[in-house]
């Protein structure tokens, strides 16, 4: 069946239906990775919007049990150069197609996805609609400019759990160990990777939903807070920032991509919007206090504007090589730091997983 990916600019390119038949709107964006695409199907950052895959071949290794980011794909719909049928990979249960169907999430293939990139690059990430109707263009353009928009729009919330839960969920994976550091975890659109990393390094977890009031965490009388990473604008999620205001100093804190963010709200700064994001495991990062160079999986559309930090306060630690752009800071009195990038990756390199253990120092020096 044919597809068309329609962009807010008139933009039209026309493919082949992958997936569910229908119709999805979101942000569309581009992601430079070669491989991983069901860690960003399932990544809750991709909610509300439509992600395109650079490399030209997807689906060759379907989809296995082992490398999902949360339990259903969050991304708004799937776009791709071609899609390989046959699937080769051990521990694969079932093709990229079927899956998306199992969702009912919309894709299309068979696009230039070259050229769909360059031009979101030139003129910037936008709302888009992949659909299999047969409606006119204009009738469909209209429905797209009066939909929904992703600026100043809580999407944090759409995708946050419903209720605190202790990680891991299953018993039987809780083996014994010493009782390791507990570790509060404000859930903005956790990714598992994330909860992996951080109770591999001995942390026993408990997840809050976003909107947990400062002092009901408190209670829980945990070693740190963690900020997670999540989807969207970090401005509407003005109750979390409020929230860390409250937490700052009191415990530390450690933040990542959406907590990032948050966490630079908390202490003043503003966020902007970038022109088309990152997105990609290939991201170049200087860590400042060792001129060491981190290749870093990324994921946002906003940052935080150096520029508004409070730099009596705060000390810049992480930059992007490529265009300049804050990746990390910490606080030079609390302790609290974040980067905007993804230590845990999943998927890309492991190069920045030492900022687990650096969590880790912090907490023990504070509770000293």
């Amino acid at each position: 069946m044919r597809a068309r990916l329609i962009l807010s600019d008139t933009t039209q390119f026309e493919g082949l239906s992958l997936g569910a038949m229908g119709t999805s709107i979101g942000e569309v964006v581009f992601n430079t990775a070669i491989m991983g695409y069901q860690e960003i199907l399932t990544d809750p950052s991709y909610h509300f919007q439509l992600v395109a895959m650079t490399y030209p071949q997807i689906g060759n290794y379907g989809i296995n049990p082992s490398d999902f980011e949360s339990r259903r794909i969050y991304a708004a719909g799937f776009i791709i150069r071609e899609y390989s049928p046959v699937v080769s990979h051990w521990q694969a249960t079932r093709s990229l197609d079927e899956y998306l169907k199992y969702y009912d999430v919309v894709g299309i293939s068979d696009i230039d996805t070259r050229q769909l990139t360059r031009h979101l690059r030139d003129h910037g990430a936008q709302m888009g609609m992949i659909t299999t109707s047969d409606e006119p263009f204009e009738v469909l353009l209209e429905r797209l400019k009066s939909g929904k928009q992703l600026v100043g729009r809580d999407l944090a919330e759409e995708v946050t759990t419903d209720e605190n839960y202790d990680w891991p969920m299953d018993k039987e994976s809780k083996h014994d160990r010493q009782p390791g550091f507990r570790v509060a975890v404000f859930d903005f659109g956790v990714k598992f990777s994330i909860l992996r990393a951080l109770y591999q390094h001995g942390c026993r977890l408990r997840v809050f939903p976003a909107h947990t009031p400062a002092g009901e965490v408190l209670e829980w009388n945990p070693d740190g807070i963690f900020l997670s990473n999540g989807p969207g604008d970090p401005e509407p999620v003005a109750y979390a920032v409020d929230t860390v205001r409250v937490l700052l100093g009191k415990k530390p804190i450690f933040g990542i991509c959406l907590g990032h963010q948050i966490l630079g709200l908390a202490l003043g700064a503003k966020t902007t919007k970038l022109k088309f994001g990152h997105h990609g495991a290939n991201h170049p990062v200087k860590y400042l206090p060792e001129a060491a160079v981190e290749i870093t999986s990324q994921n946002h559309g906003f940052i935080v504007d150096a520029d508004s930090l409070p730099r009596d306060e705060v000390e810049i630690t992480h930059i992007n090589l490529n265009d300049g752009t804050l990746e990390g800071f910490r606080h030079k009195t609390l302790p609290a730091f974040s980067v905007q990038y993804h230590p845990e990756s999943a998927p890309g390199p492991r190069d920045s997983r030492y900022l687990f253990e650096n969590f880790i120092r912090e907490m023990k020096q504070f509770n000293a």
